[in-house]
């Protein structure tokens, strides 16, 4: 079973911090020998570079963060899916790695976390060799059903189905499934259509498409 690439590179939030020289106390410079005059110039043109390294590191912001939680679990009551989540990373080729349970779903953890104001990305098999797997029945759900996510620290965090798309392989939907968004999202993904048996591999994917509950 193969998912998506993720063909499109970060982008990585750059930090720009300015810090004006300060001024030293003491005599000056020494005086120089009578001559042309030549423009005056300011003890803080002559100070080294502010270090930007050194000031990022001594930054304290005033403001409080508590990261999102990480999810553990996703419950799907209308197909009466429940299931814990492992975590997923990348293959060399940049695809998703494949759950290693087939009735167990898989978060793409290098991605955003359920909750957050981005696409986060949960995966499941359709079956396996002795029957059914995990998201066996995904192609049932339809717009308004619910998906909730448990986190960690025992927050639940739910979502609504918009739409319901199956693609060819090759053709598979990066941007749609992957790119940031606005709000929170949740893409759920298994295998659909075709299966080849020369592969051994079904020749679609089948995803949810979901937002954040009101």
């Amino acid at each position: 079973m193969t998912w998506g690439s993720r063909r499109f590179a970060a982008g990585a939030a750059v930090l720009a911090l300015f810090l004006g020289g300060s001024c030293s106390g003491g005599s000056g410079p020494p005086e120089r020998p009578a001559g042309p005059a030549r423009p005056a110039t300011s003890q803080a043109a002559q100070d080294p570079p502010a270090d930007g390294a050194a000031a990022v590191e001594e930054f304290r912001s005033v403001r409080g963060y508590q990261p999102t939680p990480v999810p553990i679990q996703v419950t799907i009551p209308k197909i009466r899916v429940t299931s814990s989540l492992e975590w997923l990373g990348k293959e060399q080729d940049g695809s998703i790695v494949a759950p290693h349970q087939w009735a167990v779903a898989g978060w793409y953890a290098l991605g955003p976390r359920p909750g957050e104001p981005a696409s986060a990305v949960i995966l499941g098999h359709v079956d396996s060799k002795s029957g059914p797997a995990v998201f066996f029945r995904l192609r049932e759900l339809r717009q308004g059903d619910l998906v909730a996510v448990t986190r960690q620290d025992g927050s639940t965090v739910r979502f609504v189905v918009d739409r319901t798309e199956q693609y060819p392989k090759k053709q598979f939907p990066t941007e749609a499934v992957y790119f940031p968004t606005l709000t929170p999202t949740l893409r759920l993904v298994t295998c659909g259509g075709e299966f080849d048996r020369a592969t051994g591999h079904y020749r679609s994917n089948f995803i949810v498409f979901a937002s954040l509950a009101p």
